[in-house]
């Protein structure tokens, strides 16, 4: 493989870390040449610097400005740029990197993902909010650069690799598979009750809090749901969850032949990484193998509405369209956070994004899909949600 340069934004989070991972071992075996150029992270300033001196990238960006100098101490005399803020961040994004991995959790992604769109970069996605927030957009503006988004969340990496171009109109369903997360067994009374430990502890994979929290609330899966709609070209109508808990088959194509194709992996993001670093190559990574003989069984269930009702807003957001997502995701992030402050309880989540989506919907709906300017609508409408869901929060939170 040739030399690749690279740009983590993200670095390190759970995803980024798995990246530079991935690479450090592709690297090793000789399975990758690779020149990391860039790496940014929120506010872990001793991890990113750890980083930029393993790899050297020409700079390492710091969101929080206020770490800059701590930054700049790490890094003395190790030609690496230090810089700061959410506009070195889309600098760095759109310095035209050959692969750019956008891992930056929730919608402070958004703006440095289309910066790398617009460079032409081949961009493994594990930004959620990206596109549910912008895709069409973001889709377009990658096309059209001569560049491509490959997703890297297991499920789309998953229908990525068995959806076959050529029959894409004999597609009957989308499948995406789900764990279930930590609380798929409990009633909705225990749910009323659950602390952030118990709902972050995932029983499978390893992720950031605000990850593990959609996971358990399976509002990630209804995320899921929006961009596989917008990767796939396909109706809210042909995309189906089904709770399968021992995560191996990640998500499923069935085809109107009867055909279902399934990808399946251990439950370990290097693999989707590896797809998307190496697409459309194979990445001979030592990755850790299936074995199917050892796991005996696969279980599969479907989800239930009543204590999950997360996968019905979804659907409710693709029907309504227009930039229904952005309110969806908006409300979401800001419900999670304030569940993580303990103001408001476990279900208040879903209830928060609900009762935001009809406030949202009542001032004036959710038009504004020209996206001639993606990016300052989807900011727009970001704010407004927020303000609109931190008042039912508050109210919720008084409730409690």
């Amino acid at each position: 493989m040739a030399l690749r340069t690279v740009t983590v934004l993200g670095s390190t989070g759970s995803i980024g870390v798995s990246t530079l991972d991935l690479l450090e071992r592709a690297v090793a075996e000789g399975a990758a040449e690779v020149s990391v150029t860039g790496l940014t992270a929120g506010r872990n300033v001793a991890l990113l610097a750890e980083q930029a001196l393993k790899w050297r990238p020409r700079t390492a960006v710091i969101a929080d400005e206020s770490l800059l100098p701590e930054l700049r101490e790490r890094l003395n005399g190790s030609g690496v740029a230090a810089a700061a803020g959410a506009q070195a961040i889309v600098e760095v994004a759109g310095d035209g990197a050959d692969w750019v991995m956008a891992a930056i959790v929730g919608s402070a992604g958004l703006a440095p993902t289309l910066a790398a769109a617009r460079a032409g970069s081949v961009i493994g996605l594990a930004n959620k909010e990206s596109l549910v927030c912008a895709g069409p957009a973001l889709l377009a503006a990658a096309k059209a650069a001569g560049g491509v988004v490959i997703p890297v969340d297991s499920e789309h990496s998953a229908i990525f690799q068995v959806l076959q171009p050529a029959c894409i109109d004999r597609v009957s369903k989308l499948i995406l598979t789900a764990s279930g997360g930590p609380f798929r067994d409990w009633t909705l009374q225990a749910m009323s009750g659950a602390t952030p430990e118990q709902a972050v502890a995932h029983p499978n994979w390893s992720m950031g809090a605000k990850i593990s929290i959609d996971s358990a609330t399976m509002m990630n899966k209804g995320l899921e749901m929006i961009e596989a709609s917008y990767l796939f070209a396909t109706p809210e109508t042909k995309i189906e969850v089904l709770v399968h808990p021992q995560s191996i088959i990640h998500s499923m194509v069935e085809y109107e032949d009867g055909s279902t194709l399934a990808q399946l992996g251990p439950p370990d993001m290097r693999a989707p990484i590896a797809c998307a670093f190496a697409w459309p190559d194979r990445l001979p990574w030592p990755a850790p193998k299936l074995d199917l003989a050892a796991i005996g069984s696969l279980t599969f269930q479907a989800p239930d509405l009543q204590r999950f009702p997360a996968l019905s807003l979804a659907r409710e957001v693709l029907r309504l369209g227009g930039t229904a997502p952005n309110s969806f995701n908006a409300a979401n992030e800001t419900a999670v956070a304030a569940f993580l402050d303990r103001r408001i309880g476990f279900l208040d989540i879903a209830a928060a994004v609900s009762e935001t989506l009809d406030r949202m919907s009542a001032n004036g709906g959710f038009g504004g899909g020209a996206w001639d300017d993606a990016l300052e609508t989807a900011l727009e409408v970001d704010n407004h949600a927020r303000r609109v869901a931190t008042e039912v929060v508050s109210r919720l939170d008084r409730l409690n």
